[in-house]
């Protein structure tokens, strides 16, 4: 009888686990707040290479009071994307007077795959990054998160979808893709 009772608990559970996955997935692309004027914690992923330029290119248009306070995300090996973030958001302080420390914070996450790192070893080290983001994604509970492909957002954007689903935070992602 105790076996039963286990099996029918689990059975449940699963079947809810499943109805919140399937109503994030229907949800996700949905507006939810509307025109409010209220402002969004936004996470900004940014990668080495083309990544990052993309990315500032979109941040030079976007709204900036409405997506605050901004918070940068470069891979740890990745030098140069924060260094280009704080030239934006100190351009910002130039035009509105207002100090990039209030609005703007930077941080850096391990990477899961250096380029050329062999696939057994990538295991673990997918393990730490990933360790890593939850710490981030736990510490900052972004609303908006903004990526472009580089392979730092992908441990990021799996927290993000699980806090969905598990109920913990509604994070918009926003994944952009550019053409020539």
């Amino acid at each position: 009888m105790a076996l039963g009772s286990v099996v029918a608990a689990v059975t449940a559970l699963a079947l809810l686990i499943l109805i919140r996955f399937l109503y994030v997935v229907l949800w996700s692309g949905k507006l939810l707040h509307g025109k409010s004027q209220k402002t969004y914690s936004t996470l900004v992923i940014l990668g080495s290479g083309g990544h990052t330029a993309e990315m500032l290119n979109l941040l030079s248009v976007l709204q900036k009071e409405r997506f605050a306070p901004r918070f940068y995300v470069a891979a740890a090996t990745d030098i140069m994307s924060l260094q280009k973030a704080r030239v934006l958001e100190d351009s910002l302080v130039d035009v509105a007077g207002v100090s990039s420390g209030e609005t703007a914070k930077y941080m850096q996450i391990y990477r899961s795959r250096e380029v050329g790192q062999s696939y057994i070893t990538s295991v673990w080290t997918t393990l730490v990054a990933t360790a890593h983001a939850l710490y981030i994604m736990i510490q900052l509970r972004p609303e908006v998160i903004l990526c472009n492909g580089p392979g730092t957002c992908i441990p990021l954007c799996i927290i993000a979808f699980l806090f969905k689903v598990l109920g913990i935070r509604w994070s918009s992602i926003f994944y952009f893709t550019w053409r020539a």
